[in-house]
């Protein structure tokens, strides 16, 4: 999952890219609202969400946000800034603000308003996952491939589900296990190759290319069939 970080002072943008890549998301920085009013809505789907500061160089970022919603551009977008007035929250709100964070902030704090925009997006949006000749209905956990019924146990479609919102992204061993299993879970298991291989066996289907790439030293990687990554 790529979040767009639209922040001019490097200090907080460094900080919050290198907390979120720890957390297993992608970053992109941008340091101007005229550039971030441009290119946010022509990334599309290789956004996931936003994090926007309101005191920008080139375009206040209220007014950039006013300016992606009437462009249709839906993702969520949480507001940085240190304006802490009520009035100040309400503006961003009615602009079109997911959420609203005020600085200094706690960077715990920041991941659990992000994960909670994504679950709130996601469960308004899309419940059916599709990559390449594989699609993962959210509601039933069935998989489909090549028109044939892949039923999976609760481990393996949170695996899978994982896989697919993150393709061509290396996920380490311990980024699956905090995401499908969680914290307190024995990080020296070998838990997570046993599912991995469980699901390798179910989705790699005969006269299919194989899905699931083995990055020696890093973990996993989901290659849809017939990519360049391959």
């Amino acid at each position: 999952m790529n979040i767009v970080i639209v922040e001019d002072d490097p200090k907080i943008a460094s900080f919050v890219s290198r907390g979120l890549k720890a957390e297993g998301y992608a970053t992109t920085v941008i340091a101007d609202g005229e550039t971030a009013m441009r290119a946010v809505p022509a990334m599309g789907e290789d956004v996931d969400l936003v994090l926007l500061d309101i005191g920008l160089p080139g375009k206040d970022g209220k007014a950039v946000l006013a300016h992606w919603r009437a462009e249709k551009f839906s993702k969520p977008v949480i507001i940085l800034t240190a304006r802490n007035e009520i009035s100040e929250k309400v503006k961003g709100l009615n602009a079109g603000a997911t959420d609203y964070v005020t600085k200094p902030f706690s960077f715990d704090e920041l991941l659990a308003r992000v994960r909670a925009a994504m679950r709130g997006f996601e469960s308004t949006s899309l419940t059916n996952l599709e990559v390449a000749d594989i699609s993962f209905d959210l509601l039933t956990k069935v998989a489909f491939r090549g028109g044939k019924r892949i039923e999976l146990a609760q481990r393996e479609w949170a695996l899978l589900e994982l896989f697919m919102r993150n393709p061509h992204q290396v996920l380490s061993r311990i980024q699956i296990l905090n995401h499908v299993w969680d914290y307190s879970f024995d990080p020296g298991s070998n838990i997570v190759d046993v599912y991995v291989g469980y699901l390798r066996k179910k989705i790699n289907i005969s006269n299919h290319e194989p899905l699931i790439q083995t990055v020696r030293g890093a973990g996993y990687r989901f290659i849809p069939p017939s990519s360049p990554w391959s």
